[in-house]
């Protein structure tokens, strides 16, 4: 993750524009502007780390968007702690040496946005290690908080995961809405196929035989088996292996922890989960400050 991109910037920035943590009227009048101090971010539960990144660059745009000329500051992360990596209860995910001002007016953004992306990798770990040893992968899927995707897709990444397409520009996944929309999945696939850039693969999703048959015939170049029972997923799966070797095969469809590994041992390549971003549960975090002594 380049923490240091425009396009992360601007999500943080938008973030600390909305807490108008620049206009943080409890602290100016509460406290010091000359005091330090330091906060240290807690996890209040088990779960996997992501976005310690973002702290540096929030402290630092705070500044530039009018925080006031506050001084230093330096974040330090344990040596054994970085994105990816799951700590333990009362564990410190960064230690922040900083004006105490500052620290008070950026605290919730810097914990509502590593809340949100610990929930994301925490939850994403649990579905990788339920399939793990099948040789599937967990994906992703655009079901995201707007404005936050990169966010949420670094999470998953964090967790075990793979991201499937960032955006509507990024792949062509021809759709139910598509199919009937389109003349009938053949029609679709074969427009689809004709007018690609060139490297762009073509993934059609089915739900029925029918559309399986169509996409087979249609030389689908990455097939995606929606809402299917495991039985049908797994006869699918060893059609589409007899028919057109090596490409890909996708699940997806009301996944759970309790179910996916069962899909897993069909011999799918991925496994796409909307509630990674969609339905995670953020962590709990702390972060604790205290004044520096002189």
């Amino acid at each position: 993750m380049d923490w240091k991109s425009k396009k992360i910037r601007t999500i943080l920035e938008a973030a600390l524009a909305e807490d108008k943590a620049t206009k943080d009227t409890t602290t100016a009048l509460t406290i010091d502007p000359r005091l330090r101090a330091t906060g240290t971010i807690l996890a209040k539960e088990s779960c996997v780390v992501s976005g310690v990144g973002c702290v540096p660059v929030i402290l630092d745009a705070f500044e530039r968007m009018g925080g006031g000329s506050v001084g230093r500051f330096e974040v330090i992360s344990h040596p054994e702690i970085f994105d990816g990596v799951r700590v333990k209860k009362g564990q410190p995910l960064a230690v922040i040496r900083h004006n105490a001002a500052a620290l008070l007016s950026c605290e919730r953004v810097i914990l509502n946005l590593m809340q949100r992306m610990c929930g994301i990798a925490t939850l994403t770990n649990e579905f990788v290690k339920a399939i793990a040893g099948t040789g599937a992968r967990v994906l992703d899927t655009r079901k995201t908080i707007p404005g936050l995707r990169v966010l949420d897709k670094y999470a998953v990444v964090c967790g075990g995961g793979k991201n499937h397409r960032l955006d509507l520009q990024d792949g062509i996944l021809i759709k139910n809405n598509h199919i009937a929309l389109g003349g009938g999945l053949p029609a679709a696939l074969e427009h689809a196929m004709a007018g690609r850039k060139a490297g762009q693969i073509v993934q059609v999703e089915v739900r029925s035989q029918e559309e399986l048959d169509q996409a087979i015939a249609g030389k689908a170049e990455s097939i995606l088996l929606d809402n299917m029972t495991v039985t049908q997923v797994r006869k699918a799966v060893k059609q589409i292996r007899a028919a057109l070797p090596g490409v890909p095969v996708e699940a997806s469809g009301n996944m759970n922890l309790k179910t996916v590994r069962s899909y897993a041992l069909t011999g799918v390549d991925y496994i796409s989960v909307g509630a990674l971003t969609h339905s995670a549960v953020a962590s709990d975090l702390a972060m604790r400050i205290t004044a520096e002594v002189n």
